[in-house]
């Protein structure tokens, strides 16, 4: 009777990681298409985490698709000069690691 309860338990052990792990989005490919989205990589000066924030120093504002990075779900976006500051939430830190890694 124990292994029944054993059995039952380890399904939706398993059901439960098929749906988190369906639920969850390709990070890289969110990244990339922020980045596409900020005039792609030779168009990014610097960036800068803030908690929640990234700040981006880019090359020529023209190129930034800012429709595009709220339809990625920023929470606002900031216009300073050739910089950017765009309210992301906390995958900030993430982010940054990963256009870091680009350079």
């Amino acid at each position: 009777m124990i292994w029944q309860y054993i059995i039952i338990l380890l399904i939706l052990i398993f059901l439960s990681l098929v749906v988190i792990k369906m639920r969850r989005k390709d990070f890289h490919i969110e990244i990339n298409k922020l980045i596409q989205c900020l005039g792609g990589k030779d168009n990014i000066v610097d960036s800068q985490i803030n908690l929640s924030r990234l700040k981006v120093t880019l090359k020529d504002m023209s190129k930034v698709n800012k429709e595009g990075i709220q339809k990625m779900g920023a929470k606002g976006i900031v216009e300073i000069d050739n910089e950017l500051k765009i309210i992301l939430g906390p995958n900030s830190k993430q982010i940054k690691r990963y256009m870091t890694d680009l350079k």
